[in-house]
């Protein structure tokens, strides 16, 4: 074991929240430190939908122009289809003037994320794990890496959960096993792959309400679709754990699903996850560690803000250790971080969670989504201020140089 000479910021994780923070603070001048469990580029579980508000992050992140060098699908609506047919659409230009969603596949824009984080002076670890937190005098004060049959322990002032929905960082502070799965009343599972010749309209992101579940599918480069879908983990059983099974017998029960479906060709091999729930946590579980993306909250997916909320996030923490760096050495430096971190994440988060818990029984009950979709689909306004309340349209900051 070796002791390395510690960095301003350790990040645990390489999706699009770490990314995204690891860049930020580094064009600030922290010395920062980011370990990726995997080898770039892989495949990751995810609807691949990019809301319009992303493309100001990417300019802001400096990736801007490699995102759309790869040519994303161009989405211009979200139409959501209630297992009875009925349907109600939400265009993409109303988060964001002028605006269009893109889909991109996670492999490409994790990627490009990344290697940016590299270019700007980010230590990137790729195939390196967190095997636990170093703590002194009741914080975290770094961690144990291992990658191969090397391990080493790092230091840090701060320390960043971005493991996603795993949050192992999170549960290390709190004493659980990286595998300790909270018990709920309803079990689901979320799958995914890509796939030709679907018959999703051109230019939107489709997504089909069913029993105990929905999915979406949309375009995304090459000309592939990519299908994500939560069903009930009971359904799952009873199709013995075959996903194209189950997307015969449970999601092709909507209508619309069933139609654009008939004729696909997988294209990839399926991904599959339990979902422990949907959400916030603690985004300060521990003096010296903070969470983000996922780790700090999961946001329902059909929202369509999951991606937007990962980069969000990163830009927030990012902010605000900057803004704090110099004083976090002191006595209660690291309380005042955390205590401002969650008060700032609290606001510019708290209400738009609260508002999908209070809409999520539609999202699983075809009844009840049915009912909302006839609703919605009578009213613009009411439709565009629900879509909105989903966002958070005020920014913090314009670019990364207004941390100084």
């Amino acid at each position: 074991m070796n002791k390395l000479t510690n960095y301003d910021v350790i990040i645990a994780g390489g999706g699009p929240a770490g990314s995204a923070v690891a860049i930020h603070l580094a064009l600030n001048g922290a010395r920062v430190l980011l370990a990726e469990q995997k080898k770039f580029p892989r495949p990751k579980l995810c609807g691949e939908f990019i809301s319009p508000e992303c493309t100001s992050h990417f300019e802001r992140l400096g990736v801007a122009d490699q995102m759309f060098a790869r040519r994303p699908s161009q989405l211009n609506e979200t139409v959501f289809y209630s297992q009875s047919g009925a349907k109600v659409a939400v265009p993409s230009d109303w988060f964001r003037s002028g605006g269009m969603a893109l889909g991109l596949s996670r492999a490409e824009m994790d990627e490009r994320l990344l290697r940016r984080a590299a270019a700007v002076g980010v230590n990137v670890r790729e195939e390196t794990s967190v095997t636990k937190l170093i703590i002194e005098n009741r914080r975290v004060a770094g961690v144990s890496l291992k990658r191969g049959d090397r391990e080493e322990s790092v230091s840090a002032t701060v320390t960043i959960d971005a493991t996603g929905r795993s949050r192992t960082l999170a549960r290390m502070a709190a004493g659980q096993g990286p595998t300790r799965v909270r018990s709920q009343r309803r079990q689901l599972v979320a799958f995914k792959a890509h796939f030709r010749h679907t018959r999703v309209a051109p230019g939107a992101c489709e997504i089909y309400f069913y029993r105990g579940g929905y999915g979406g599918l949309s375009t995304i480069e090459d000309g592939l679709s990519n299908l994500c879908f939560i069903v009930d983990a009971g359904d799952v059983r009873a199709c013995q754990s075959n996903a194209d099974l189950v997307v015969r017998e449970i999601v092709c029960r909507n209508r619309r699903a069933s139609d654009t479906l008939g004729e696909a060709v997988a294209h990839s091999d399926w991904l599959a996850v339990s979902l422990e729930g949907f959400g916030r946590h603690s985004a300060a579980p521990a003096d010296g560690l903070l969470t983000i993306g996922d780790a700090a909250s999961f946001i329902d997916p059909f929202t369509g803000s999951g991606m937007l909320m990962a980069l969000e996030s990163g830009e927030l923490a990012a902010k605000i250790i900057c803004s704090n760096l110099r004083e976090l050495e002191q006595p209660m430096g690291l309380r005042e971080l955390a205590a401002q971190y969650r008060a700032a994440y609290r606001q510019q988060f708290g209400s738009r969670l609260r508002l999908c818990s209070l809409i999520r029984r539609a999202a699983f009950g075809p009844g009840v989504a049915d009912l909302a979709i006839r609703l919605f689909s009578a009213s613009d306004s009411l439709r565009r201020r629900l879509a909105r309340a989903t966002r958070s349209p005020k920014r913090n900051f314009s670019s990364a140089r207004e941390f100084e």
